[in-house]
């Protein structure tokens, strides 16, 4: 794969004075320039984007942030800052920027079960998040594969999504309160654990899905959930996609609004998964076009189990599906997820490939999945599609992988062009190029294809005020 570098001469030039300052700031542990410690932060998972920064700084508390960014400020210096480096469209990656990593600010400063909230530094890790509330006795549904590495943090920055959109909603569903750190180095203090504020306009939103654009989230109050006492998992076979829409539609209705997740896979991405993941198995006995992965979740000890079973009984009979399968235990619903959630690992082993994170009306879904593969067939003979993603919530990874011997570096070389037949049908049908990747290096300047000017213009003042030299991921969005 192609990756993208700036040269020497092309990056900015940071004064001495002024890395001296920001390492005088966060004391002897709070800053590196040795190389092997910066490498993984400086590429992306992928390999497209190779960085490069004068400066990794460490800060240990939201006022070394603050005094860090009040520095950079001053000095017109601009600043990247990451969470775990998991973002996929290249946001998070410095081309001679300061890069500030919040990693030593793992503090959990409140967990309140009563008010279903709990209060964590950005540092803290999705998963460890999610073991606070577990611990607490409480749930918070955010998930998604790279949930061991990807940060508060970043998911809050990035307005992650995940695999439980369909019942809880997107990450900015789930927040309450920020604390943020400003361009100029003040600090936004909105950590409340309020349900209702209804005293202006709601600040805090902003900085959701900001991509690090507007301040530097340091910490959030986090909305927690009961843990339900039950669940069940399935995976579905079908003849076409309409079918898991028309069930999906179905199962929602059915369990009063239960189903958790419900996830799409086609049967090549699924392929792809068997042949490059190890201790991985065929989940029904014949091979299907399309696959679905289903999670319903009850706070009735039996009742996941039971609106699982009379989901699919009357799915059979009305010939909706043609195969399914129930988890018996944890570990076999395990197995199941990991053939959703290793796709993309599946793809990288497979080969050079076009990655499009796009949403469209559920109710578009499969017409859209029709046409887009025989567009993209029209403009590349032999391109291979995988198409699975979050169904429930109208979002699917539409990506290409590059016809069998066919070199990879010219396929890469029509990456824009083939971009451009993608997100044009999703223009066309309303949807979005975007659906929680975000825009990052990436898809900045294609998006204002399709964005409306408008919105662009409302987002471009926004930024102006709060950061009228723009040194905040410059190089990100408008």
């Amino acid at each position: 794969m192609s990756t993208a570098t700036l040269a020497p001469s092309d990056t900015p030039t940071i004064a001495p004075e002024v890395i001296a300052r920001i390492k005088a700031v966060v004391g002897d542990a709070g800053w590196s320039d040795d190389a092997s410690r910066l490498d993984a932060k400086l590429t992306e998972w992928r390999g497209k984007w190779k960085g490069n920064t004068p400066l990794l700084v460490l800060p240990k508390s939201t006022e070394e942030v603050a005094a860090v960014v009040r520095i950079c400020n001053e000095a017109g210096v601009a600043i990247t800052p990451q969470g775990g480096n998991t973002g996929l469209v290249g946001g998070q990656i410095p081309f001679g920027e300061i890069l500030i990593s919040l990693e030593r600010m793992k503090q959990v400063r409140d967990v309140a079960p009563t008010d279903d909230t709990m209060v964590l530094e950005a540092g803290l890790s999705l998963l460890e998040a999610q073991q606070i509330a577990e611990k607490a006795g409480r749930y918070f549904p955010l998930s998604l594969a790279a949930e061991g590495t990807a940060t508060v943090g970043g998911v809050i920055s990035t307005n992650a999504g995940g695999t439980a959109v369909l019942r809880y909603g997107v990450t900015r569903d789930l927040v309450s309160g920020l604390e943020v750190v400003l361009p100029n180095g003040d600090i936004f203090h909105g950590l409340k654990r309020l349900r209702k504020d209804n005293t202006g306009y709601d600040l805090k939103q902003l900085f959701i899905g900001a991509e690090g654009t507007l301040g530097i989230i340091t910490a959030a109050s986090l909305k927690l959930f009961p843990i339900m006492n039950s669940r069940s998992t399935a995976i579905v076979g079908f003849e076409t996609a309409q079918n898991a829409i028309d069930l999906l539609v179905r199962a929602k209705q059915e369990t009063g609004g239960q189903v958790e997740a419900f996830e799409l896979m086609g049967r090549y991405g699924l392929s792809l998964v068997l042949k490059h993941i190890p201790d991985t198995r065929e989940p029904l006995a014949g091979e299907y076009p399309w696959y679905a992965l289903i999670e319903i979740a009850s706070g009735d000890p039996e009742g996941a189990a039971s609106a699982m079973e009379r989901l699919l009984e009357a799915a059979f009979e009305e010939e909706l599906i043609v195969d399914a399968t129930i988890a018996q235990n944890e570990t076999q619903a395990a197995e199941f997820w990991r053939l959703r959630e290793d796709h993309s690992a599946a793809e990288k082993a497979e080969g050079a490939a076009w990655k499009h994170d796009i949403s469209v009306p559920l109710s578009r879904m499969a017409e859209y999945i029709l046409e887009g593969e025989k567009a993209v067939q029209e403009f590349l003979p032999g391109a291979r599609l995988v198409a699975f993603g979050h169904v429930g919530d109208g979002n699917v990874h539409f990506n290409i992988i590059v016809p069998e011997g066919m070199d990879p570096a010219e396929f890469n070389a029509m990456r824009d062009a083939g971009a451009k037949v993608v997100h044009d049908l999703v223009h066309k049908y309303e949807g979005s190029i975007s659906a929680e990747h975000g825009l990052g290096r990436m898809k900045t300047a294609e998006a204002l294809q399709y964005k409306d000017p408008v919105a662009v213009a409302a987002m471009q003042a926004v930024r102006a005020s709060l950061d009228p030299k723009r040194i905040m991921n410059p190089h990100v969005l408008f």
